[in-house]
Order: C-alpha cells, then structure tokens, then sequence
C-alpha cells in the first residue's frame, strides 16, 4: 500500500513537473494566437471606417495606460536613472519598432490580407541579420556552415516574398464555412479592393514594416545594455510611440468622428491591439526570454502565420492560393535556416569562452608560480650575502 502511494506521488510530481516545462511553450503558442486574432480586428475597423493612423495611435495609449502601473510596482526599485541618451534612445525605439513600423504594418494589412501580411513579417530574423552585418555588428562567416546557413535563409526568404508578391497561382479550397465577419459592419469606404497593383505597394509597405522593425531589433539591444528593465523600457517606448503616433495621425485625421470611441469594433480593437497584444503577451514573451532565451521565442513566429491564415479562411472569407503557400513555406524555411545559423554559432563562442577562461586561469597560475620562484630566490640570495 505504501509503496503504491508513493508511486502514485512521483507520478503527480512527474506530470507537475512536465507542466513546468511546458508553460513558456504554451504561452508562446498563446502568444501567437493573439497576435494572429489582432489581424481580424484589424481588417474589420478598417472596414467600419475606422482610420489606420487613429488605431495606431490608440493602440499605444491603451499600452502606455496599462503598462506605466507594471513598471512603478515592479521595477521600482531597481530601475536605473534615467539619462538623455536613454531617453533618445526610447524615442527611436518607438519610432522604428512602434508608430512607423506599425503604420508600415497597417498599410499592408488592407492592401493585400492578413496571410500575406503575417507571412511577410517573417523576414525580421534575415533582414536584421542584413542590417547587422552592414553595420558590422554582426559578421557573416560565409566560410562557416553557421554563415551559409544565414545567407542561404535569407536568400530563401526574399525569394518567398517575390513568390508572394508576384505569383498569385490558383485557388486552394480548403473548407467552405461562409462565414464573414465583415458583413456584420457597416462599410465606411474602410476597405480596398485588391488588385496587382495594390499587391505590390502593399508588399512594399510590408518590407518597410520588416526593415523598421529590425532597426527597433537593433536600437533595442543598445538600450537594454544600459536600461535592463523590460517593463519600464517597454512603457518608456509605448509612450514615445503613443506621442508621435497622435501627432502623425492629428496632422491627416481632421474630422473629429474617427477619434470617437463607443461600445463597438472600434474600441474593441484599439483595446484588445493596447492591452492583451502589446501589454500581457509582450510581457509574457519577455518572461519566456528571460527562462528560454530569445531564440526560443522566435521559432514560435510561423505559428501566427498558421493561426492567420486560418483565422482569414474561416472568419473573413479570404481565399489562399497556390502563390501563398509556396511563398509562406520558403519564408519559413527561410527563418529557420537563419535561426539554425545563429544558434550554431551562439553555441560555438558559449564552447570558447570556457576555453578562454581555463587558459588564462592556467596563465595566471604560471605566472603566480613564477613570482613564489622568483620571490624565493631572491630570500637565498639575501640570506647567502
């Protein structure tokens, strides 16, 4: 009987500790599947009329508003001063990572559809492998199998993307639920019947989302070495982007009516895109980078990808096609490619800094001994004379 219960607690401890694992992979797929349910609120606010510059505007208000509270309690104490250079950098951060890059994001949402949107901020990882390596932070290592893997990833990636942008193919049929939400809101001259034309500009819109967003990447990782408080970065950013996403949208939004909130898809967006989007899962992903690293959540990004084109199928009646999904696969492929790449090599220096370490712990224990030598020596020599 005893050694039954006992078996019978290891096995709970056990499944409690599996769960453990599991939680950061959870939250991650969470995580996604919110990100891909802000596209949908997305296409139907614009289709009610509602202005992309105004929804970006309030989306950084409701962050700013929920995350400056989690910043003062949680930070409080260890938060350092802050100083002009972190402050400009907050600026730049919420410039490129937050009102530009999110009305680069926008523009191509209605262009084009929400696959082709998602599919195409999969470039971040190779366009800021780009950036870094023009910037020379970052060195390509074409000799190394860790630097073709990059290149050859993001090769792979920019040719997805003129897959997506050029090649449409035919139809692919996977369900037929004939359900649209959008014919539950009214049309305000909101949505833009799609065309190649407005394909290609809403391609360039979505690589300008790309290339801002990895600036961000960059500028981020300078600000954090000096200002490591993720929530205080974060509010601090929310709220440059919320002043410059105001001023934007105040100088071509005059009418009054599209800054008007009620009990509708309207608020609904800008709260859900502020609070769970930008607020809870941000925070939940800086938690699963500080447990699993920042490798971790990226390898969960083509799961919006999927979660999006589900959501458009069975909810806005958005149809896939053959182009789309050869486009999407060689981006994802793509993505893993470079994330392989920079694994190998974040796992190669991690296996030469103990190296490093144990060689000059050995030089210094030499040249200690060689000291004690010399230094005994030398007592010989004073007590010989």
């Amino acid at each position: 009987m005893a050694a039954s219960t006992g078996t019978g607690r290891q096995m709970v401890m056990k499944i409690f500790k599996w769960l453990h694992e599991l939680k950061p992979v959870l939250l991650m797929v969470l995580a996604q599947f919110s990100f891909a349910g802000v596209n949908v609120f997305y296409k139907l606010a614009t289709y009610d009329g509602m202005s992309l510059r105004v929804i970006v505007a309030y989306r950084f208000i409701f962050a700013t508003v929920f995350l400056t509270p989690l910043a003062l309690i949680f930070e409080r104490k260890n938060r350092p001063k802050l100083t002009w250079t972190i402050l400009f950098q907050a600026f730049l951060c919420g410039f490129f990572g937050g009102s530009l890059s999110q009305n680069f994001y926008f523009e191509s949402l209605v262009l084009t559809s929400a696959t082709f949107a998602t599919a195409m901020a999969n470039l971040i990882p190779a366009i800021t492998f780009i950036l870094a390596a023009s910037f020379r932070l970052e060195k390509m290592g074409i000799s190394t199998l860790a630097g073709k893997a990059k290149v050859v990833g993001t090769l792979m990636g920019i040719g997805g993307a003129m897959l997506l942008t050029f090649y449409k193919g035919r139809e692919i049929h996977i369900w037929s639920t004939h359900i649209n939400l959008m014919k539950l809101v009214t049309p305000h001259g909101g949505h833009v019947t799609a065309s190649d034309g407005t394909r290609v500009l809403g391609c360039i819109f979505a690589m300008g989302n790309c290339i801002s967003f990895s600036l961000w990447l960059i500028i981020q990782a300078k600000m954090s070495q000096k200002f490591p408080c993720p929530y205080s970065s974060t509010a601090l950013m929310s709220f440059m982007a919320a002043l410059q996403s105001v001023v934007y949208a105040f100088c071509f939004e005059k009418d009054w009516n599209q800054w008007k909130l009620g009990w509708n898809i309207r608020l609904y967006t800008a709260a859900y895109a502020g609070i769970i989007v930008h607020g809870m899962m941000i925070t939940l992903m800086i938690w699963c980078v500080r447990i699993k690293g920042p490798l971790f959540t990226t390898i969960f990004y083509p799961l919006m990808l999927v979660f999006t084109a589900f959501f458009g199928s069975l909810l806005l009646d958005e149809n896939l096609h053959l182009g789309s999904i050869i486009g999407s696969t060689f981006i994802v492929c793509g993505l893993y490619a470079v994330l392989w790449g920079k694994d190998a090599e974040i796992k190669k220096i991690s296996q030469l800094i103990p190296l490093k370490s144990s060689r000059e712990n050995e030089t210094s224990k030499n040249d200690n001994a060689k000291n004690l030598s010399s230094g005994e020596e030398e007592k010989i020599e004073a007590r010989e004379v």
